[in-house]
């Protein structure tokens, strides 16, 4: 699809984002690069909802794990059938393999609107000046604007809707990896070793693509990797991630707990597997006592109770 036709499709979105870019700049009075770092933050929280989803989706996968692999060995040597009963696995606990990935990709269409508006749109509005202006200003003759009220440079950055050169772009490759790794790390701490690399492995893939892109736009996803990184040390330390070394004994165990108890499997519920077991054991305890009788401290309360009559 050509770019031109895929901005056409993107616009609606665009015309709102650049909406609310322009809020944040001309209402509130922050500068442009402060505007994405808002604009990128209200982006989140509209994606919580999807955000919190994942969390539980991976919750539910984590807990199905040993079954997931069970399943795997036992239909090794015929995938089609492996496919068809990890599906089928899928639907009988109601969970969807792929909501993981939701999030991102419901952050693919404003990352690609706020690219066409950072080219395109708002280019001139950012710039103040002209687009040669902003192409020939280097980070030197920006280190002092920077520290001017008003200067519509960002800290290093002096031009937002143009390619980063130079030290700049060395600080925002650096900046931007460092915090895919970091954020990645908490995303994936769940993963095996494979898929952890993998996933680790993507944001120096992605360097070789960054460089072209606006700086503005590095900063957008700069700033949604940090968000990221914060969102997964809170939603590690209230809400908690199931730890794999203790299911792996008990795959069967885990599959109920993730399903909320028997289900359509029939397996009972680890709350009443302990409720038969504590009435077991109480009504053991008192046939024990019906044959041997009151223990001895009780027969030392009797006696002494029969010397004072």
């Amino acid at each position: 699809m050509p770019p031109v036709v895929f901005a056409n499709i993107l616009q609606p979105l665009i015309d709102v984002l650049e909406q609310v870019l322009l809020f944040f700049h001309d209402t509130v009075g922050t500068g442009w690069g402060l505007s994405i770092i808002l604009l990128t933050i209200t982006v989140r929280v509209i994606l919580l909802p999807l955000t919190l989803k994942q969390v539980k989706s991976m919750q539910r996968l984590q807990l199905l794990a040993p079954e997931l692999r069970r399943i795997q060995a036992k239909y090794r040597s015929d995938k089609q059938r492996q496919q068809q009963e990890m599906m089928k696995f899928y639907q009988e606990n109601r969970v969807n393999p792929l909501a993981s990935c939701f999030p991102l990709l419901f952050q693919l269409p404003f990352f690609i609107g706020l690219y066409y508006m950072l080219r395109t749109d708002l280019r001139f509005d950012i710039c103040g000046q002209t687009a040669k202006a902003c192409a020939d200003a280097t980070a030197a003759n920006f280190a002092s604007v920077g520290a001017k009220p008003g200067s519509e440079s960002f800290l290093f950055i002096p031009d937002l809707t143009g390619r980063a050169t130079g030290a700049v772009l060395v600080v925002l490759i650096v900046l931007y990896v460092g915090t895919q790794i970091a954020s990645g790390l908490l995303s994936t701490a769940s993963m095996d070793r494979n898929q952890r690399m993998i996933m680790l492995g993507l944001p120096i893939v992605f360097v070789a693509f960054i460089i072209n892109f606006p700086a503005g736009l590095m900063l957008y996803w700069i700033t949604t990797n940090c968000w990221t990184i914060v969102q997964q040390l809170i939603v590690r330390k209230t809400v908690g991630l199931p730890q794999r070394p203790a299911l792996e004994g008990a795959p069967a165990g885990a599959a109920a707990l993730a399903r909320g108890g028997g289900g359509k499997s029939g397996r009972p519920k680890a709350g009443k597997v302990s409720s038969k077991a504590d009435e077991s054991s109480s009504d053991d305890d008192t046939a024990k006592r019906a044959v041997s009788g009151p223990p001895p401290s009780a027969r030392r309360k009797k006696k002494r109770s029969g010397r004072r009559r």
